[in-house]
Protein backbone atom coordinates (compact mmCIF):
# COMPACT_ATOMS: atom_id res chain seq x y z
CA UNK A 1 0.00 0.00 0.00
CA UNK A 2 1.51 3.31 -1.01
CA UNK A 3 1.44 6.43 1.11
CA UNK A 4 -0.54 9.28 -0.42
CA UNK A 5 -1.35 12.80 0.75
CA UNK A 6 -4.79 13.91 1.89
CA UNK A 7 -7.29 15.74 -0.28
CA UNK A 8 -8.57 18.76 1.66
CA UNK A 9 -11.38 21.28 1.28
CA UNK A 10 -8.77 23.80 0.15
CA UNK A 11 -7.61 21.37 -2.57
CA UNK A 12 -11.17 20.97 -3.82
CA UNK A 13 -11.68 24.74 -3.81
CA UNK A 14 -8.41 25.23 -5.70
CA UNK A 15 -9.52 22.79 -8.40
CA UNK A 16 -12.87 24.57 -8.75
CA UNK A 17 -10.99 27.88 -8.93
CA UNK A 18 -8.75 26.64 -11.76
CA UNK A 19 -11.35 24.72 -13.78
CA UNK A 20 -14.39 26.96 -13.41
CA UNK A 21 -12.80 30.36 -12.98
CA UNK A 22 -14.57 31.19 -9.72
CA UNK A 23 -12.66 33.24 -7.16
CA UNK A 24 -10.95 31.37 -4.33
CA UNK A 25 -13.56 32.61 -1.86
CA UNK A 26 -16.46 31.59 -4.12
CA UNK A 27 -14.85 28.19 -4.70
CA UNK A 28 -14.43 27.58 -0.98
CA UNK A 29 -18.03 28.73 -0.37
CA UNK A 30 -19.21 26.22 -2.99
CA UNK A 31 -17.29 23.36 -1.36
CA UNK A 32 -18.66 24.36 2.06
CA UNK A 33 -22.22 24.55 0.70
CA UNK A 34 -21.99 21.06 -0.81
CA UNK A 35 -20.55 19.56 2.37
CA UNK A 36 -23.15 21.35 4.50
CA UNK A 37 -25.96 20.00 2.33
CA UNK A 38 -24.56 16.47 2.63
CA UNK A 39 -24.22 16.78 6.42
CA UNK A 40 -27.74 18.17 6.78
CA UNK A 41 -29.20 15.35 4.70
CA UNK A 42 -27.43 12.69 6.75
CA UNK A 43 -28.42 14.41 10.01
CA UNK A 44 -32.03 14.12 8.81
CA UNK A 45 -31.56 10.38 8.26
CA UNK A 46 -31.13 10.50 4.47
CA UNK A 47 -28.50 8.56 2.57
CA UNK A 48 -26.32 10.52 0.15
CA UNK A 49 -25.56 9.08 -3.29
CA UNK A 50 -23.08 10.69 -5.67
CA UNK A 51 -23.34 9.02 -9.06
CA UNK A 52 -20.02 7.60 -10.26
CA UNK A 53 -18.46 8.07 -6.82
CA UNK A 54 -20.40 6.21 -4.15
CA UNK A 55 -23.01 6.29 -1.42
CA UNK A 56 -22.90 7.38 2.19
CA UNK A 57 -25.32 5.03 3.91
CA UNK A 58 -26.72 5.33 7.44
CA UNK A 59 -27.32 2.10 9.35
CA UNK A 60 -28.96 1.58 12.70
CA UNK A 61 -27.17 -1.06 14.74
CA UNK A 62 -29.04 -2.86 17.50
CA UNK A 63 -27.81 -3.22 21.04
CA UNK A 64 -25.62 -6.27 21.48
CA UNK A 65 -23.25 -7.92 23.90
CA UNK A 66 -19.55 -7.41 23.25
CA UNK A 67 -16.51 -8.83 24.93
CA UNK A 68 -13.44 -7.02 26.25
CA UNK A 69 -10.65 -8.80 24.34
CA UNK A 70 -8.17 -8.32 27.16
CA UNK A 71 -10.26 -9.60 30.06
CA UNK A 72 -13.02 -11.57 28.35
CA UNK A 73 -15.66 -9.70 30.37
CA UNK A 74 -18.96 -9.23 28.54
CA UNK A 75 -20.12 -5.63 28.17
CA UNK A 76 -23.29 -4.27 26.57
CA UNK A 77 -22.80 -2.20 23.41
CA UNK A 78 -25.61 0.32 23.04
CA UNK A 79 -27.62 0.71 19.86
CA UNK A 80 -26.31 3.41 17.58
CA UNK A 81 -26.43 4.85 14.09
CA UNK A 82 -23.32 4.42 11.95
CA UNK A 83 -22.26 5.92 8.65
CA UNK A 84 -20.72 3.71 5.99
CA UNK A 85 -19.37 4.51 2.55
CA UNK A 86 -19.91 2.25 -0.42
CA UNK A 87 -17.80 3.07 -3.45
CA UNK A 88 -19.46 2.89 -6.86
CA UNK A 89 -18.25 0.31 -9.34
CA UNK A 90 -16.78 3.14 -11.44
CA UNK A 91 -14.68 4.36 -8.50
CA UNK A 92 -13.61 0.79 -7.65
CA UNK A 93 -12.48 0.28 -11.25
CA UNK A 94 -10.50 3.55 -11.26
CA UNK A 95 -8.79 2.66 -7.99
CA UNK A 96 -7.93 -0.84 -9.20
CA UNK A 97 -6.21 0.58 -12.30
CA UNK A 98 -4.18 2.93 -10.12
Amino acid sequence: MRSVGTLTRADLAETINRKMGLSRAESLDLVEAILSKMCAAMSDGENVKISGFGSFVLRDKNERVGRNPKTGVEVPITSRRVLTFRASQLLKDRIAKG
